[in-house]
């Protein structure tokens, strides 16, 4: 999806101006080669999926005037997973801006040029990021804030972080504890299920470990 800078240059500016335009707040991202992480907050239920589907829309129309190509650019719809802000915000935000370092692109996060990492650290500059609560809480002013930041992004990450934030995703389920999900349930008027990993295997023996 990006293979030269600009075509990175093109999504994000892209991204501030649908992020405008459908009152979308942007509060962290990482453009990696073929695919894209937002941690996004709406002001309204369809601001994301118009943001998203306009976003799709420009980047293919670009690629297949510069390829000579027909067709769509991304396989399928985008995958989201509403974030429980109070306890698993700053986890979701790691995630995001730790991609190149676990795909070893990079050995710190805040030079690589394509995530929100580098302006939240004060190493680059991204003007309409918006700063989440999470992170303003972290200090009183913007250099104490940038000090513990930086302190979170580099202490051990708990055990299942990583992999709850990633099945949520995959699946359209809720990052956050069972209280969020409560939270959930009586702002939309039904129960939340939080799935298993799917239907074991059968074993030869039909013994299956639970």
């Amino acid at each position: 999806v990006f293979a030269e800078p600009d075509d990175y240059r093109r999504y994000l500016d892209s991204l501030c101006e649908f992020k405008r335009e459908y009152g979308v707040e942007v509060h962290a991202y990482c453009l990696m080669t073929n695919h894209v992480h937002l941690l996004l907050a709406p002001r309204d239920g369809t601001g994301i999926a118009r943001l998203m589907k306009r976003l799709a829309g420009r980047q293919t129309r670009r690629h297949n005037r510069l390829e000579g190509r027909t067709g769509t650019l991304w396989e399928g719809r985008y995958k989201s997973s509403p974030v429980d802000t109070d306890s698993h915000l700053l986890a979701c935000c790691r995630y995001i801006e730790l991609n190149p370092v676990r795909a070893h692109i990079v050995v710190e996060p805040e030079t690589y040029p394509w995530s929100s990492c580098g302006a939240r650290l004060g190493s680059g500059r991204c003007d309409w990021l918006d700063l989440d609560p999470a992170y303003l809480s972290l200090g009183f002013d913007e250099a104490e804030r940038r000090v513990e930041y930086r302190h979170f992004l580099r202490s051990a990450i708990p055990e299942g972080e990583w992999t709850l934030i990633r099945e949520s995703v995959q699946r359209g389920q809720l990052t956050g504890a069972t209280g969020f999900a409560l939270e959930v349930e009586s702002i939309v008027g039904r129960r939340i299920e939080r799935r298993g990993r799917g239907r074991p295997k059968k074993s030869e023996n039909k013994s299956v470990p639970f």
